[in-house]
């Protein structure tokens, strides 16, 4: 009798211990998935990027990025990654002590991105970038397009890769300058136990046509994340720092990032 109890015990502690095991992975492939660009999965993630010290009064912009990203399956091995960035922008004025609040401009990527690939995950397409912005002070004014490209791979506990595009202005108001704006985004994010994980992705941007000491914003920072559910919703939650160790002379210093993200695995 005891020893079917104490073989009992084992057995129940061995389960216990692989359910533990098999939650953790799943939560670390939704971890990787999120951290993804091109991961064949719906999500939602609500960005919101605090810039201190902006313009010549030292005020706060705030911009409030919705970035829905839908995968779609071309064929067994193609899948079409549509990532949408709608920014709301809350942009300090250049002449006077106030701001205007605000849509910004629209901009759109489709990637192409093999569904089976091998150790190097990667896709490529056009972005589109649409003047919609309420206010002139909130965009170009400018059509936009041109490449993008993203590659990462993900070894052990890592995802590591970049996010790069560059677009030039074609159409648009005749009375705002020509545009010619590139992006460097790379990642790199270690997952923990539980869900946490330790990401960094600075957002660096060049605009080409910018005076010399005037074209680069180049931040460096990190910060620590968590996959969670509340009910049978996964939720992704970030949030990290940025000091720009080299900007224009408007732009502030420091970023402060905050973003939440619905994730929408497929089942």
């Amino acid at each position: 009798m005891l020893r079917a109890r104490a073989v009992a015990v084992a057995l129940t502690v061995a389960l216990l211990a692989t359910t533990d095991a098999l939650a953790q992975q799943s939560t670390e492939d939704l971890a990787k998935a999120s951290q993804n660009p091109v991961a064949a999965m719906i999500s939602v993630p609500f960005q919101n990027n605090t810039n201190f010290d902006v313009g010549p009064f030292g005020r706060a912009q705030d911009v409030l990025n919705i970035q829905p990203v839908i995968p779609i399956t071309l064929s067994p091995d193609w899948n079409l990654i549509s990532r949408t960035i709608v920014p709301l922008i809350d942009q300090p004025k250049p002449n006077e002590d106030s701001s205007i609040f605000g849509l910004g401009d629209i901009s759109g990527t489709l990637f192409l991105s093999p569904a089976h690939p091998g150790a190097v995950i990667w896709g490529v397409g056009p972005i589109l970038t649409a003047p919609s912005a309420t206010n002139a002070i909130l965009g170009t004014g400018k059509w936009l397009a041109g490449p993008s490209a993203v590659a990462l791979v993900m070894p052990g506990h890592w995802v590591i890769g970049a996010l790069v595009n560059n677009q030039w202005s074609f159409a648009g108001a005749t009375d705002r300058p020509s545009v010619n704006t590139g992006l460097i985004q790379p990642f790199i994010n270690f997952n923990l136990p539980r869900g946490w994980y330790l990401t960094s992705s600075p957002v660096i941007t060049v605009h080409w046509n910018a005076s010399s000491g005037q074209q680069w914003t180049v931040p460096i920072g990190g910060g620590i994340g968590r996959i969670f559910r509340i009910g049978g919703q996964a939720f992704n939650a970030q949030v990290a720092g940025y000091y720009n160790i080299v900007h224009p002379d408007e732009a502030g210093d420091w970023q402060l990032r905050f973003q939440l993200a619905l994730l929408f695995p497929r089942r």
